[in-house]
């Protein structure tokens, strides 16, 4: 495993961190763990603890995670181990408390190492989140807690506003091959030394773990997880990625990752020209480069439609074949409130676009798209895991 300095926190974190949300029973925690689930989650534990990967990330939103941990945490080497929590800011100060202390309990520690503001997504989240934060800074003084981070969905605009606020020590954040939009959040978060997590790299990074046949091809010889993970660790800004693992085996692929971490950039290389070349094909050149250009946000779009995320699910099915990512993704739109905002498509061909487009070198072909997409992606609406305990 490779280490690296976690920004101003001063913890040296492992490059692949054990994400808690895929090897728990259920993501409603009011019913009894099973056995055969509990002894899975604790070889996994076991199994991360073997690799180096002691950073160990779940959440009070996690269903059972945080209780199935705390029966095997509290029996393993505490000093050696990361442990990060997050919880949603409340309106209710004494409700967020409650919650954390909830989770505390679960856990069945006394103290965690990481602790996250959960979803702060947009500007009402940041308003809430500081209504909470002196309690935050109270835990932290009183040793409950050793450093505070937020992580988010939220647009880049919204973090940069929240990481400029300078009350967090780290993020957590979505930034990949697939969706790189979040560079300016990366670099406004550097400035600050402070620390940068990448969550969900496989999944809502391209759903890597079932990738399309030509993305197999064009990553050859390494996996398409593989290379996302060196896309991002890449970047001496990133300093690790959330893996979340349902069984002890699916560790086994990001250990390649962490291997090959220190020399990424020019392990992909070769690999990310060819897949760059790909998308200029499929594509075109000039659309490629500037179809975001000039696009309005969803909350200024007629319809409240998502253009950004609706053309990029279109380039990535065109230029890659990601039909199961894309519709994966687009069929979430409508559904997923601030952790996925805006509308789908489905409107497009009844709305007027002209002053939305204004500024858009793409405005006569850009209603057409949209259009298509919806045609080829719409589907069965579907909700974020964790979606029903809300």
């Amino acid at each position: 495993m490779k280490y690296r300095r976690f920004g101003k926190t001063e913890l040296q974190i492992p490059v692949i961190s054990c994400g808690g949300m895929r090897y728990q029973q259920s993501f409603t925690d009011d019913v009894p763990v099973e056995e055969d689930c509990q002894k899975n989650l604790e070889a996994c534990i076991h199994r991360s603890l073997e690799l180096g990967i002691n950073h160990i990330e779940t959440a009070r939103g996690y269903g059972t995670s945080e209780y199935q941990l705390g029966k095997i945490l509290p029996t393993l080497p505490r000093h050696e181990m990361i442990i990060q929590t997050k919880v949603g800011p409340e309106d209710d100060v004494d409700k967020f408390i409650a919650t954390f202390e909830k989770s505390m309990g679960l856990l069945n520690l006394d103290y965690v190492d990481l602790f996250a503001f959960h979803g702060i997504n947009n500007d009402v989240e940041l308003e809430r989140t500081k209504k909470c934060f002196d309690v935050a800074q109270k835990w932290k003084a009183e040793g409950r807690i050793r450093h505070i981070g937020f992580s988010t969905h939220g647009l880049c605009e919204s973090l940069v506003k929240t990481i400029e606020t300078d009350l967090f020590e780290y993020i957590n954040l979505h930034w990949y091959y697939v969706q790189q939009d979040n560079w300016a959040a990366i670099e406004a978060a550097t400035q600050r030394d402070m620390g940068v997590f990448i969550i969900s790299p496989n999944d809502k990074g391209g759903k890597l773990y079932e990738p399309s046949a030509k993305m197999v091809d064009l990553c050859s010889p390494l996996h398409p997880m593989v290379f996302n993970g060196l896309y991002c660790l890449a970047r001496s800004e990133v300093h690790t990625l959330s893996c979340g693992v349902s069984c002890p085996e699916d560790f086994e692929i990001h250990l390649e990752t962490a291997t090959k971490s220190e020399n990424a950039a020019a392990e992909i290389a070769p690999i990310l020209a060819r897949v760059d070349a790909a998308a200029h094909e499929a594509l075109g050149e000039d659309w490629y480069k500037h179809c975001y250009d000039g696009l309005p946000q969803w909350y200024n779009t007629p319809g409240e439609i998502n253009m950004q995320v609706v053309l990029r699910l279109h380039n990535l099915l065109k230029a890659f074949d990601m039909e199961d990512y894309a519709k994966m993704r687009y069929n979430l739109l409508n559904e997923a409130g601030s952790w996925f905002p805006g509308n789908n498509a489905a409107e497009a061909k009844s709305l007027d676009f002209t002053t939305a487009l204004k500024d858009s070198p793409f405005a006569n072909r850009i209603p057409g798209v949209l259009a298509e997409t919806h045609a080829a992606l719409v589907g069965a609406q579907v909700k974020r895991l964790q979606q029903d305990d809300e």
